[in-house]
């Protein structure tokens, strides 16, 4: 069952995204060479926590950590490690989300690492603006599919692969509700959006296949052939003004 949102709720699901994005920004700060990424999460949940709030993924379904930092061909889910150093030319995405007053924010950014190459950034714009245009078709009147094919035209036509095993997600009370909001998909099917709708949109994009493995931890999900994915994230509510991404600093 899709759960619309009250304009109260929605403000209290961006005060959670706020949290988000801040954390996201202090971490921006910290990727260089040299820094583990356990060292991240530990910033990360340090930062979540000192703003009263809690690390919405450390513990989910058994994950061990605050943050998922995935580094070059990782997709998603990568766990992080005191001995996982980053490296000058690597590409790093950090998946955050915040439980805060009883509601969830969630958000995604791609990020290199001193000087990466011009595929490896290609990548990330790519990604980047396949987020924006799937955000820009999170209309009220609009079918939830309308999202997945924008965000799979825009890839696809940039001569890049967008994964299928994983998919957006509604959000609020519950990390990950109704309805799901793959990031491929033919236009004008499933539900119609609504405003008071809160769906998190984040497209995962590689470089070459869009096939993945998981790793024997049975969380990091790696590109088939280990080419580069890139992944970028925004919680947004649809409104009567249009779609509003709660997780972008104003």
């Amino acid at each position: 069952m899709i759960i619309l949102k009250s304009q109260d709720e929605i403000k209290r699901i961006a005060d959670s995204c706020h949290i988000v994005a801040e954390a996201i920004e202090e971490l921006k700060k910290n990727i260089t060479q040299g820094i583990t990424t356990g060292e991240l999460d530990g910033l990360a949940e340090s930062f979540i926590r000192a703003r009263r709030a809690v690390p919405a993924f450390k513990g989910y379904r058994g994950y061990p950590a605050s943050l998922c930092a995935s580094v070059n061909e990782e997709v998603v889910h990568g766990i992080p490690s005191r001995s996982r150093r980053l490296k000058d030319g690597d590409i790093i995405s950090l998946d955050l989300g915040v439980y805060y007053n009883g509601f969830y924010g969630d958000a995604a950014v791609t990020l290199p690492v001193g000087k990466v190459g011009a595929a490896a950034l290609k990548l990330l714009e790519v990604t980047e603006g396949a987020l924006q245009h799937g955000i820009e078709h999170a209309v009220a009147g609009n079918r939830l599919s309308d999202i997945s094919h924008a965000i799979q035209d825009y890839v696809e036509a940039r001569e890049f692969s967008v994964v299928r095993s994983f998919v957006g997600h509604g959000i609020g009370r519950e990390l990950h509700e109704e309805p799901q909001v793959p990031n491929f998909g033919r236009p004008g099917e499933g539900p119609v959006m609504m405003a008071g709708m809160v769906l998190a949109i984040e497209p995962m994009v590689n470089a070459g296949t869009w096939e993945v493995d998981i790793l024997s931890d049975g969380w990091t999900a790696v590109t088939k052939d280990r080419r580069l994915s890139a992944h970028f994230e925004h919680t947004v509510a649809v409104t009567a003004d249009g779609p509003k991404a709660l997780t972008k600093l104003e």
